[in-house]
C-alpha cells in the first residue's frame, strides 16, 4: 500500500514569509522589571536578540532545504485527514523499521540528528549491520498532520492513528520510541499493536509516584499519580493548567503573533533543557525558529495544545493505565519526570534502564549520539 502515500516537501510561499518578517518589525516587545532575566517568564532581552538574528540572518530556506533533504516526506491519508511524517530509509528495506515520535513543544525536527546515526550507522563510527528505517510522524494535529475536527483526539487516539499508518504502510513488525508525548503515545501503540511492536524505547518514561513523602523527597518529586520533579510542580507546569483547561483561549494569541508563539515555545526550551545558564549551549538559534516556524506556518499550535484539554478529560494524560508487556527501555536525562526503577517496573516490562550522564528534555536535539546509541543497543539486542 505504499503507493497511497505521497511525497511531500515544504515549501512555504514567499507571501507567508513576506507577512512574517512584517508581523516580526511590528512586534511590541512587554516591559519587564529590572534584571528579570528567565524567573518571570521568557526573558525579553533573549527575545530581542532572537528576533533580531531572525530578521537579518536566520534563513528559512536554507531551513526547509535541511529538512526536505535530511527528512524526506510523505502524507498519507488515515480516516479522511492526512498524517505528515518523514521516512528515512538505510540500505535496506528488510531492516527493522523504529517511529520516532516528538512531543510538545516540538516537532519532527526534533529527529533530524538522531535519523541518520540509526539508517547509517557506518557513517559514525558504528556498525554497518546495525542499521535501522525510521519513520518519524507528526503527531496529529501538528504540523502538517491535519487535526481531527471532531472533539476527543486524545493521546489515545494519536497512537491509534499512527499505528493505522504503520499498518497502510505494510510494516508488520517495527519499534516505537519518544520522549513527551512521544513517551506517552509509544506505550499506547505498544497497547494497540502488540503483535507488530518489538519493542518499546523512551526517553521520558510515564509512571505513578509515590504516597511516601520521604521517598518522594529523596527522588526530588511529587507524591501522587504521577512522578513529576518537584520543580516542575511548584514553577514550570502554568502552560500545562491552562492547554489542559482552556486551549482556545490562548489559541488566538499564539496564532496570531510569532512573537507570542516565539515566547511561549522558547520559555519551555529554557526551562527543560540541560542547558545550565545558556540556552544555545544546547539549541542554536536556527533550531529553535524552524522549530518555531513549523508550529507558525501550518497554523497548528491550537490543535497542538488541545491534546492536553482531550487528554485530561479522556483521563489518558500520564501512563497508560494497563501494563505494558512489550520490552520497554528508558533513558533517563535531566527531566520533568524523575521515576524510580521500581515504579516503572509496575507499569512497563523493563528490559533496560540507562540514567545519562547529560542532556535534558530535547534528547534527540541535545544528546543525538548518547540518544542514538541506546536507541540502537535496545533494538540490536531484541533482534539477537
Amino acid at each position: 500500500m505504499y503507493e497511497l502515500a505521497e511525497p511531500f516537501s515544504i515549501n512555504i510561499p514567499d507571501s507567508q514569509l513576506v507577512d512574517l518578517k512584517n508581523r516580526l518589525r511590528n512586534s511590541r516587545i512587554p516591559i519587564q522589571v529590572d534584571n528579570s532575566d528567565w524567573s518571570y517568564g521568557t526573558d525579553a532581552n533573549y527575545i530581542c536578540e532572537l528576533v533580531d538574528y531572525w530578521l537579518e540572518e536566520y534563513d528559512w530556506r536554507a531551513q526547509e532545504d535541511m529538512l526536505n533533504n535530511v527528512l524526506p516526506q510523505y502524507t498519507l491519508e488515515i480516516d479522511g485527514r492526512k498524517i505528515h511524517y518523514a521516512h528515512v530509509m538505510s540500505e535496506s528495506p528488510k531492516n527493522l523499521t523504529i517511529v520516532l515520535t516528538h512531543g510538545w513543544p516540538g516537532s519532527f525536527l526534533e529527529f533530524y540528528k538522531v535519523a541518520r546515526r540509526l539508517t547509517h550507522p557506518e557513517e559514525f563510527g558504528g556498525d554497518k549491520d546495525q542499521a535501522f528505517n525510521i519513520i518519524c510522524p507528526s503527531m496529529t494535529g501538528y504540523g502538517w498532520s491535519e487535526p481531527l475536527l471532531e472533539s476527543g483526539c486524545d493521546v489515545r487516539k494519536v497512537a491509534e492513528r499512527q499505528v493505522k499508518l504503520l499498518r497502510a504502510l505494510d510494516i508488520e513488525r517495527y519499534g516505537v520510541q519518544g520522549g513527551d508525548w512521544g513517551g506517552i503515545v509509544s506505550p499506547h501503540m505498544a497497547l494497540l499493536a502488540p503483535e507488530s511492536i518489538v519493542g518499546v524505547h523512551l526517553n521520558m518514561c510515564s509512571t505513578k509516584s509515590t504516597d511516601d513523602p520521604e521517598e518522594a523527597r529523596a527522588q526530588g518529586v511529587a507524591t501522587g499519580p504521577s512522578s513529576i520533579s518537584v520543580e516542575y510542580d511548584r514553577e514550570q507546569k502554568g502552560y500545562a493548567v491552562i492547554q489542559g483547561l482552556k486551549p482556545d483561549q490562548l489559541s488566538f494569541a499564539l496564532n496570531d503573533s510569532p512573537l507570542g508563539l516565539a515566547a511561549w515555545i522558547i520559555q519551555c526550551f529554557h526551562m527543560w533543557g540541560d542547558i545550565g545558564d545558556d540556552l544555545e549551549s544546547r539549541f542554536t538559534k536556527d533550531e529553535l525558529i524552524t522549530n518555531i516556524l513549523i508550529y507558525w506556518f501550518t497554523q497548528s499550535m491550537p490543535s497542538a495544545i488541545r491534546l492536553y484539554c482531550e487528554s485530561m478529560r479522556a483521563n489518558t494524560f500520564g501512563p497508560a493505565g494497563m501494563y505494558v508487556k512489550t520490552p520497554t527501555a528508558v533513558a533517563l536525562f535531566k527531566d520533568v519526570s524523575k521515576p524510580k526503577k521500581e515504579w516503572a517496573e509496575k507499569e512497563y516490562n523493563i528490559a533496560r534502564w540507562t540514567e545519562m550522564p547529560s542532556g535534558g528534555h530535547f534528547a534527540a536535539l541535545e544528546e543525538p549520539k548518547l540518544l542514538a546509541d541506546d536507541v540502537r543497543e535496545f533494538f540490536v539486542n531484541l533482534q539477537v
